[in-house]
């Protein structure tokens, strides 16, 4: 078969692409150019490039090197900066699977007569009885990143290769030694690769759009602190929220940038238990009310929920058990009730939850 793997420069893609080549497949290592501005973070360097070029050369694949700089500053870096612009959370690497790594990336590889994708997510593909694919978690529940790759739908799941979902990070490295590759001992990236350790968002935001002060309130409207820029706010922060001097801890619950006022409460108040999702993707192409189980963060815990099915590609979700107000614009996974494969994924919507203690809209 003949493979395109994506190779990042980090450890898992390098193996990744030894473990094809073993097996013996036609395998082309590509590397994508994203992000043209400065980084020093994340996995869009120089030096990560030149480690992926390095590393085919050891395995002997050929390599390439695709320019997407102007989709990923489309579909990436500028909805990133518009959502804190209107309030709202983005998660920008999700983003960046979904349009780049993915879609992008397999409709330049049918162009050039390739079989399948591959890339070095923690993930698994396995047939259901149906012989459809569905993203299972990967082998390594510290490591899992099927919350990350759960846009995968249709066509996309029966073309794509995940070669290192059946191992544990610890195996990786190991046959990464093992083969000899420069990549063995290299660091896991951490960060969004636009975002510089030095500048940080906020350098980063600031440069780009203008930042507005913003009240403090308490949840009865009462004036407690103020911030300098409301865009830099998101729901459940605790520290850099300009509180006038206080011993309670208090946490974001709100955030509202057309009126320029931040909502800040106890940890109770910013409990929930419901939340809307809207643009869903559903693995099987149809949209199916029941009871699941639903993550909102790439390694948080997920949850068990009854899914409701709503107009539009929505979905409203009741929790079975109270859990912190998840931020407008983050994604949110729907997994069977086992926990075991992705069923369904969407975004948060701003108007999602209502307070637990309530049971009506907020």
């Amino acid at each position: 078969m003949k493979v395109l793997m994506a190779m990042s420069g980090g450890v898992d893609s390098s193996v990744a692409a030894a473990l094809l080549k073993q097996d013996g497949h036609d395998v082309v290592g590509v590397t994508m150019r994203l992000w043209g501005g400065e980084s020093d973070t994340g996995c869009c360097s120089v030096s990560d490039v030149d480690d992926a070029r390095r590393v085919a050369q050891q395995i002997g694949i050929d390599h390439l090197v695709f320019n997407f700089s102007d989709d990923f500053n489309e579909q990436v870096v500028q909805p990133y900066i518009a959502a804190h612009a209107e309030g709202t959370t983005p998660n920008p690497c999700i983003e960046c699977n979904r349009g780049l790594k993915f879609a992008r990336l397999t409709e330049r590889a049918d162009a050039l007569g390739f079989d399948a994708v591959a890339t070095g997510h923690h993930a698994r593909l396995v047939a259901n009885a149906n012989g459809d694919m569905r993203v299972h978690r990967g082998a390594d529940d510290a490591k899992d990143q099927s919350y990350v790759v759960h846009m995968l739908a249709g066509r996309e799941l029966q073309r794509t290769l995940f070669p290192v979902g059946n191992m544990t990070k610890a195996e990786v490295r190991k046959e990464a030694e093992r083969l000899g590759l420069r990549t063995a001992s290299k660091p896991d990236s951490q960060d969004v690769c636009f975002i510089t350790s030095t500048g940080g968002r906020e350098t980063f935001l600031g440069d780009r759009i203008p930042f507005h002060p913003a009240k403090v309130v308490d949840m009865a409207g009462k004036q407690v602190g103020e911030v300098d820029s409301v865009e830099m706010v998101t729901i459940g922060q605790r520290r850099g929220i300009g509180l006038y001097k206080t011993e309670e801890k208090r946490f974001v619950v709100d955030v509202d940038t057309a009126n320029r006022i931040v909502v800040v409460g106890s940890d109770a108040d910013l409990m929930r238990t419901g939340v809307a999702l809207q643009a869903m993707v559903w693995a099987s192409g149809e949209a199916v009310a029941g009871e699941y189980r639903v993550q909102c963060s790439a390694h948080g815990a997920s949850l068990p929920c009854t899914a409701e099915i709503l107009s539009d590609n929505r979905v409203q979700l009741t929790l079975h058990e109270a859990h912190r107000r998840i931020a407008p614009g983050q994604s949110a996974v729907l997994y069977d009730p086992s926990d075991s494969y992705v069923v369904a994924g969407g975004l948060v919507n701003a108007a999602s939850a209502w307070p637990a203690s309530v049971g009506a809209t907020a």
